[in-house]
């Protein structure tokens, strides 16, 4: 009897055990989905990739095309890639989930315009507000924030 006992208080810790990391996993996923970048003119989606989330950017307003075609990624600091579009590439990379801070860190973010890539971490104001803030030397308030804001394909 006294066995039985304690192996329902083994199965019920270990079924507890399991919800709680189904929550964590939850709040880490909220990152993913499609989001606009600070000026609208860019779409980037986050997704969940071999354990860490990365983001691509998957549209950009027409208003930035070239001859019809996307922009390239022209600032690069590696001449051969300089000829590859914007579509396509992937600009944050990286990222791991802190459930105690409520925070995705570790990561990084290349911003095309300059053709640097910086040490990043993100943040959620809430559902639809993503902020993210890319920084140098490992010195976090030393950096450039920015807003995502939650959309659709």
């Amino acid at each position: 009897m006294k066995n039985q006992l304690i192996m329902k208080k083994i199965v019920i810790l270990f079924f507890l055990g399991c919800y709680a990391l189904a929550g964590i996993a939850q709040e880490a996923d909220k990152i993913t989905g499609v989001w606009w970048n600070d000026e609208k003119t860019t779409k980037i989606e986050v997704e969940k990739k071999d354990g860490k989330y990365i983001g691509t950017i998957v549209y950009m307003i027409p208003e930035k095309y070239e001859n019809g075609e996307p922009p390239k990624d022209d600032e690069n600091p590696d001449p051969s890639l300089r000829s590859r579009s914007l579509i396509g590439l992937q600009i944050l990379g990286g990222f791991e989930y802190d459930t105690k801070k409520e925070e995705w860190k570790n990561g990084t973010i290349y911003d095309p315009k300059s053709g640097n890539t910086y040490d990043c971490y993100a943040w959620m104001e809430n559902t639809d507000l993503l902020k993210l803030k890319g920084f140098v030397g490992g010195i976090r308030w030393l950096g450039r924030s920015s807003e995502w804001y939650r959309t659709e394909f």
